[in-house]
C-alpha cells in the first residue's frame, strides 16, 4: 500500500472514551474512538481539494456525485459542501448533481459475497456520458465496489472515480484501491459517522470501534 495517498490509523493510535462526548446510550457499546470528529472533517476538506484539482480544466466543468447508501451519506454530505466551495484552475466553479445508489453487503459485522442493489435500469441510464464521482464510506473485500463499478460501466459513463473515506487493512482484502482515501484502518468493525451496525450508531460522530456488548446489543 502506498501509504502517502492516505492517513494510516493504527491501534496505537486509539483514543479513550474519556476524552471525547460520546451519547450516553452508546457507552458501553464502543471499545474505543479510532478517529476523531475534527480530523475526519480536516481529512474530508482535502481529499474535495484533491478531487477538484483532478477535474479537467474545461469550460463547464460538471460533476455527477454519487453516495453509496446508507453509510456513505455523512461523508457524502460533508465532501459536497466542501466540493461547493471550490473552483477550479482557472477559477470556474463545478456544477454538481447529486445522486444515490441504496446497496447492501453486510450481516451484523460480516461482508457477504451477496450485493443487493436497490436502483433501477432507468435511474441507472442517467450515468450515461457523465463524469462520476463515487462515494463510499468503507472499502472492506473490495467485492462490493467492484461489483457497482461493473455495473455502473454497462451505462457508459464518460469517467468513474472513487473516494472512499476508509479502507480496512485486512487479509481478505481483493486489492482494490480507490482514487481518493482519507484512512486506513486496522481490520477491525468500525461505527460512527453513519457508519452502521444494523442501523445503529449513525448517530456518533466520531468513528469507533464496537465493543462485544455492542455487537451482541445489536445483533439481529
Amino acid at each position: 500500500m502506498n501509504v502517502a495517498k492516505w492517513i494510516d490509523v493504527t491501534t496505537e493510535k486509539l483514543y479513550s472514551l474519556d476524552h471525547f462526548v460520546v451519547p450516553q446510550h452508546y457507552e458501553r457499546d464502543i471499545e474505543s474512538i479510532l478517529i476523531p470528529h475534527g480530523i475526519i472533517m480536516d481529512r474530508v476538506e482535502k481529499l474535495a481539494r484533491q478531487i477538484v484539482a483532478d477535474i479537467p480544466d474545461v469550460e463547464e466543468p460538471s460533476l455527477v456525485v454519487c453516495c453509496v447508501l446508507k453509510g456513505g451519506h455523512q461523508f457524502f454530505a460533508d465532501l459536497v459542501n466542501q466540493l461547493k466551495k471550490l473552483q477550479t484552475s482557472s477559477g470556474r466553479s463545478i456544477q454538481l448533481s447529486l445522486e444515490f445508489l441504496k446497496v447492501k453487503s453486510y450481516h451484523n459485522d460480516t461482508s457477504t459475497k451477496e450485493v443487493k442493489f436497490s436502483v433501477t435500469n432507468n435511474e441507472l441510464m442517467y450515468y450515461k456520458g457523465k463524469n462520476l464521482l463515487i462515494v463510499e464510506d468503507i472499502i472492506d473485500t473490495g467485492r462490493t465496489m467492484e461489483k457497482i463499478l461493473e455495473r455502473l460501466s454497462e451505462y457508459e459513463p464518460a469517467s468513474v472515480k472513487v473516494t472512499s473515506l476508509l479502507i480496512k487493512k485486512t487479509s481478505h482484502s481483493n486489492g482494490y484501491i480507490p482514487d481518493y482515501v482519507g484512512f486506513a484502518i486496522p481490520d477491525a468493525f468500525v461505527v460512527g459517522y453513519a457508519l452502521d451496525y444494523n442501523e445503529h450508531f449513525r448517530d456518533l460522530d466520531h468513528i469507533a470501534v464496537i465493543s462485544e456488548h455492542g455487537k451482541q446489543a445489536y445483533a439481529l
